[in-house]
């Protein structure tokens, strides 16, 4: 569906491609244990988040250069547009490349090629979110902030990922307060395997801005409540929470009733090369499963950009607003 959106969940290194991972194991001369990209493709079946995490990783080994991560950005860019992506605010996660000897540079001048790049060559204007993996330690979150100090002016906020449960917010308290004094916006994935308890203390420790998932919430009334009254922005990926078991069927997702109870819902890929689809893909199947109508994919669309950090390009923002209430549906897509 290419109804105008922005993307706000999106993991760069989620993006890599079987093709791209071969092509680039070719390059940098990594061996992989697969036979061909449709081993690959085969291996990319998950049971739950971990089983996910750890061929995630793996499968970074190709990434090495800083073309390897112009490539990889490109590539995602070139696909996003083609699905109605205007504006990307992409993650990507410095402490996975540093701990095999790529360099913090290496990976933010890499990507910033692509992205520095990206409203000329894709007509998609982006922004770039630094990840702390929350199964690693909050001193190793700090050396990384502290690390990525001279890359700031491409750098507009902090987020937190990986394994989820057992790794609550408030133990990156004082690395997202040393974000904060810096000017960075603040986001954190909360509430998609954990309860709803991290949510409210993403919120209340971390000061976050958006939450990343939080489809739990649903489980506490009260948490919705505020959620709704605060406009606090939830960027779901609703074929990834198939993929990863967070839901058992996309029927079974609860994006109607979190729309209905008044949330601040947008719908992204999270790791689209793993989980069966891009930004518009997402848009088709939660369109084609729930039934959701136009005004409903217009109000995801909407939200995506109201959520956005462009509060230094407002005249973008209201640019992009006036594409979706523009937008008129094919006979093929979005249909009634």
């Amino acid at each position: 569906m290419v109804l105008p959106k922005a993307e706000l969940h999106l993991h760069i290194e989620g993006t890599l491609e079987p093709e791209l991972a071969f092509e680039l194991a070719e390059r940098n001369g990594v061996e992989l244990p697969w036979a061909g990209t449709e081993a690959l493709r085969e291996a990319y079946r998950f049971q739950d988040l971990q089983s996910f995490l750890n061929l995630y990783y793996e499968l970074m080994a190709v990434l090495r250069t800083e073309r390897d991560f112009e490539d990889l950005a490109d590539a995602y860019l070139a696909r996003a547009a083609a699905q109605g992506v205007r504006h990307a605010e992409i993650f990507f996660d410095p402490q996975a490349h540093i701990a095999r000897g790529v360099g913090m540079g290496t990976v933010v001048e890499g990507l910033w090629r692509a992205l520095g790049r990206s409203r000329e060559t894709h007509g998609v204007s982006t922004r770039l979110i630094m990840c702390f993996l929350r199964d690693e330690s909050a001193e190793s979150a700090m050396a990384t902030l502290e690390e990525a100090k001279p890359y700031l002016d491409r750098i507009t906020g902090v987020g937190l990922d990986s394994a989820e449960v057992g790794h609550p917010p408030a133990k990156f308290r004082a690395v997202y307060e040393a974000a904060a004094a810096l000017g960075l916006r603040r986001v954190a994935h909360a509430g998609e395997e954990g309860p709803p308890a991290y949510i409210a203390e993403a919120l209340d420790v971390l000061g976050v801005e958006r939450i990343d998932h939080g489809l739990r919430c649903m489980e506490d009334p009260a948490l919705v409540e505020r959620l709704v009254r605060e406009r606090v922005p939830l960027t779901l990926c609703p074929l990834s929470n198939v993929r990863l078991r967070a839901v058992d069927t996309l029927a079974d997702h609860p994006l109607p009733a979190m729309l209905d109870a008044g949330l601040m819902c947008t719908v992204n890929s999270d790791d689209p090369a793993y989980f069966g689809g891009y930004a518009g893909d997402n848009f088709d199947a939660v369109q084609r499963v729930l039934g959701l109508s136009q005004e409903r994919l217009r109000e995801l669309a909407r939200n995506s950009f109201l959520a956005s950090f462009l509060e230094d390009e407002e005249e973008l923002r209201a640019r992009y607003l006036a594409e979706v209430e523009a937008y008129r549906w094919h006979d093929t897509e979005g249909a009634e």
